[in-house]
């Protein structure tokens, strides 16, 4: 494979600075351009040195083990999966990926474990956002021993622009934005106080502060739009609206109003008794602050509600019954789901209706996972119900032309990267994205912070652009 023009500008980029802020669409190579810059770097050195890529796990074999074999087939990868890491990084190799977890058990190696490497790669680097977290605190202590230093990802500011900070922490130690986090966030971001407690604030982005980060990394940042990049059909993205029934929207207003909700498993007559006959005991449910009632009203308002226990009870299944008429009317969809009622709900109407499917979420098996999206790309599957933390990232699935969001989703960020597994390289068709929003629900609140959300941060990437 050739490179695209877009892709000879990056390889050129990397070649001029030995750190790199990859923020280019999902969907334009950027794989294909560490590669080849890992690639040509190493390939005239006597003794070569190696690369250790983070990724997410799904990503591991089936975008970056491919991928290597498919573009630069000389060079040795070795996956090393939690099951096997220790074994994994004693085999001799040039590149070493693993998962983005595995950066706590890196950090804990002796300074003699990465006298081997000299190239660090960070992809979907979004990841590690949040600069106290573990791993975050993890990958910052290693990141000193690479000389080449390599971050990736088409949504670097999914929530706020501080979210950028830990990302080039790792590439520069601080040389950019500074060493210090909260003097960062202090510099670009106001606090107003929520509620009585006065340590309780709420951080809001300052007019200009994305212009002033860019200034600060346009030494750094490379980005290509999608658009501008791959000449594909377009993708027509669109919300449906749903409708709840009586029943629905009874327990709906009535979590909405009193913080309380009393529910009992429908059965298939739609009565509150037992197959039996006999009264059903009820569960309650309480919402002890204003997050927890906002969760318990989406998943109220996407049929159903957990208990203090972690079971679900079913309020109505009208949503996963558009869901498939949507499935059915078309060829080979993604439906992405959030809870697990949603997927069992799913997995019901389709064998209800004889829809050929497969799931992949957190509990799919990494290997079964590449297998699922070969299947996928065959035509094996009518729709793929999948959980948008495990399929959102790096996979290509063109065979589908419809991405399906069984219920809104806050995160621009997995919004952003699930809505591309479609509509990218490769695609010869027009595609649709659809959201579904139940009509005077908080679905509606959702999708407008979404939609305020990816305004800001295409404000960051068309900054980006221009670099």
């Amino acid at each position: 494979m050739k490179a695209f023009k877009h892709q000879l500008k990056s390889i050129a980029h990397s070649e001029k600075t030995d750190i790199v802020y990859d923020c280019s669409d999902p969907g334009t190579g950027k794989t294909f351009v560490r590669i080849k810059v890992y690639e040509a770097r190493h390939k005239n050195q006597r003794k070569r040195k190696a690369a250790l890529v983070f990724a997410p796990k799904s990503l591991l074999r089936s975008t970056w083990a491919n991928d290597f074999k498919k573009f630069a087939p000389k060079v040795k990868v070795s996956v090393a999966t939690a099951e096997k890491r220790e074994a994994a990084f004693t085999e001799e190799a040039d590149v070493y990926v693993t998962n983005v977890d595995a950066a706590k058990w890196v950090a804990k190696q002796p300074k003699k474990f990465f006298e081997r490497f000299d190239e660090l790669i960070v992809d979907e680097s979004s990841a590690y956002k949040h600069p106290t977290s573990q791993r975050s605190k993890a990958i910052a202590k290693i990141a000193k021993y690479f000389k080449y230093r390599t971050c990736m990802t088409g949504t670097p500011n999914g929530r706020s622009i501080v979210d950028v900070w830990h990302q080039v922490f790792i590439l520069d130690q601080g040389k950019r934005l500074g060493s210090s986090f909260y003097a960062f966030r202090n510099a670009v971001c106001e606090s107003k106080q929520v509620g009585p407690n006065a340590h309780a604030l709420k951080w809001t982005d300052k007019d200009g502060a994305e212009e002033a980060v860019f200034g600060l990394l346009q030494d750094i940042v490379i980005r290509h739009k999608f658009e501008d990049c791959v000449d594909i059909p377009a993708n027509h993205r669109y919300t449906l609206p749903y409708f709840l029934s009586e029943r629905h929207l009874k327990a709906y207003r009535e979590m909405e109003k009193t913080q309380l909700l009393l529910l009992a498993p429908k059965t298939a007559d739609n009565t509150l008794k037992t197959l039996t006959g006999q009264k059903q005991t009820k569960h309650l449910i309480t919402a002890v602050n204003a997050a927890v009632v906002a969760a318990k009203l989406l998943q109220i308002a996407s049929g159903a509600v957990y208990d203090e226990n972690g079971n679900y009870h079913l309020v109505d299944d009208g949503r996963y019954s558009m869901v498939l008429d949507l499935v059915e009317e078309r060829d080979h969809s993604l439906v992405l789901f959030h809870w697990q009622h949603q997927r069992d709900e799913l997995i019901k109407q389709a064998e209800a209706r004889g829809v050929s499917y497969c799931v992949m979420d957190g509990k799919t098996p990494e290997r079964e996972r590449d297998l699922l999206v070969a299947r996928y790309q065959r035509g094996d599957f009518q729709v793929m119900f999948g959980h948008p933390k495990t399929v959102g990232h790096g996979l290509t699935l063109t065979r589908g032309t419809t991405t399906i969001w069984a219920s809104p989703t806050y995160d621009a960020e997995i919004f952003a990267q699930g809505s591309k597994r479609q509509h990218r390289l490769g695609q010869t068709k027009k595609t649709e994205t659809i959201t579904i929003v139940a009509e005077g629900t908080i679905d509606e609140r959702v999708m407008e912070v979404l939609e305020g959300k990816n305004a800001r941060m295409k404000n960051l990437l068309d900054l980006f652009e221009l670099a």
